[in-house]
């Protein structure tokens, strides 16, 4: 899950933007196990008949006759965490596991992915499941006798390597999803094509200046939700905001979509003595800086939907009586509406410049566009939201307010009808108000919520499957 964009020019490298994840997931999100779910539509009769209870009784016979299996996967994965594109293990681990279920399967897709195509007996449609592989760059701190010790390569740096987003719990909870459905491939209405993808959290070797495609953006692109097509694509996240056990989702923009931007401010060296011999970019810089807050303050519609611009670091000289000839500054745009998004883009732009002019400096501008909003379709929704409460049980689902946190599943969404939900993994003795969050060296899983994963994945395959037989 992206929260905030990579420091990755240098000298910008040695500045972390530490706490992303408390930024990124508020307290509103956080409380949202308060939140009952408005009354969802009725689940469609081909989910609610016979065939269907069977089926849904077999799915959790399989997946609890298994999840023993399905913690040691998430324990092997987490004590040998891998950074994006580099995750070959992990991906060995998984095209192993899939080829024994009999599944065709591809690798080295976008990097190091893999995809297992599970034909099931009849025909009908193609659902996609998707899990994410990578890890980050975090020291655990976490005492677990399956604790990471392992290091990496980023950014030319070798650096600590942890599982700080929960991505080894998704990638063992979609095999275990596989081994479910696989057991039951003669009964199902269609096929079923699992997505491991590589680097959500982007490359370890991310270039500023190359090109933007990794993870789902270029598994799109090398064709993983065609040959065949898919129809519907699922995926979810866990999260410390929740209990363990308990599923959220939103019907409609329920992730930001995430842009990075780079402004370079140039002056004109001189004395500190002197500055009117010169052009500061220091100052030129800190007005742009409160400049760029009015853009969401005062020039935005954010009655329509929230928005962020944020100035994550900056980077200029290095005396304190000399005037550098440049400054460099490094942020993030959130947006939900594509839009606002491009209005905001030409709005930074144009700040900057004019800001930068007035005092004779110069401002070059350049925005990427990294992910977009992730946006569950509210008819998909309505139509797979009785699973999910099925599945979770009363009590144990709620409403996901908007997050200003990112996901690049929205580029599976792009290409098909995509629903996007939560699952907590805070144990449900602990506070989820206080809990280490996603990101942080202390972010802490409880495998207790891995069966209801596999058990939404599974039931959502297959009631979309069934749903789609009578519609």
């Amino acid at each position: 899950m992206q929260t905030l964009p990579l420091l990755s020019r240098p000298g910008f490298r040695k500045l972390a933007l530490a706490g992303a994840m408390a930024a990124a997931l508020s307290a509103a999100s956080m409380a949202v196990h308060a939140q009952a779910v408005p009354s969802a539509a009725a689940a469609p009769a081909a989910t609610s008949s016979p065939q269907a209870q069977a089926l849904h009784a077999q799915i959790d016979e399989r997946a609890k006759a298994i999840e023993q299996k399905l913690i040691a996967w998430r324990r092997d994965i987490h004590q040998h965490p891998e950074l994006g594109n580099l995750e070959t293990r992990t991906a060995a681990l998984v095209a192993d596991h899939l080829r024994k279920l009999g599944m065709e399967v591809k690798t080295g897709v976008a990097v190091t992915g893999v995809v297992g195509l599970l034909k099931g007996g009849k025909s009908g449609p193609v659902v996609a499941l998707r899990a994410d592989m990578d890890a980050l760059p975090v020291k655990e701190q976490v005492d677990l006798p399956f604790a990471s010790k392992a290091k990496g390569m980023y950014l030319g740096k070798e650096v600590d390597v942890m599982h700080a987003c929960g991505h080894d719990t998704h990638t063992a909870m979609l095999m275990a999803t596989a081994e479910v459905l696989a057991g039951m491939k003669d009964q199902l209405p269609g096929s079923v094509k699992f997505i491991f993808q590589p680097a959500e959290e982007s490359p370890a070797n991310f270039e500023p200046d190359g090109e933007k495609i990794w993870g789902a953006r270029q598994m799109v692109k090398e064709g993983v939700m065609a040959n065949p097509k898919v129809d519907a694509v699922f995926g979810l996240h866990v999260s410390s905001s929740y209990p363990a056990g308990w599923i959220a989702w939103r019907p409609g923009p329920a992730m930001s979509s995430a842009d990075q931007f780079w402004i370079d401010v140039t002056g004109k060296q001189t004395h500190g003595a002197r500055p009117w011999s010169g052009i500061d970019p220091i100052v030129a810089s800190a007005q742009i800086i409160t400049g760029i807050q009015s853009i969401i303050s005062r020039q935005s519609n954010i009655a329509l939907e929230p928005a962020v611009v944020t100035v994550g670091a900056i980077n200029g000289g290095n005396r304190m009586n000399i005037i550098p000839d440049k400054v460099s500054m490094i942020g993030t745009i959130r947006t939900y509406d594509e839009g606002m998004k491009k209005d905001i883009h030409k709005r930074l732009a144009t700040t900057a410049e004019h800001i930068a002019e007035s005092s004779g400096a110069k401002a070059r501008v350049k925005v990427v566009e990294l992910y977009n909003a992730v946006v569950n379709p509210p008819d998909l929704v309505a139509k797979m939201g009785p699973t999910l409460e099925r599945v979770a049980g009363p009590g144990n689902f709620g409403v996901q307010p908007k997050s200003s946190a990112s996901e690049d599943f929205s580029f599976y969404q792009q290409e098909a009808p995509g629903m996007f939900f939560y699952l907590g993994v805070t144990p449900k003795d602990k506070d989820p108000n206080t809990a280490p969050n996603n990101h942080s060296p202390l972010f802490y899983a409880d495998e207790s919520a891995l069966i209801y994963g596999v058990r939404a994945l599974s039931n959502m395959a297959v009631d979309y499957m069934l749903a789609s037989q009578r519609s």
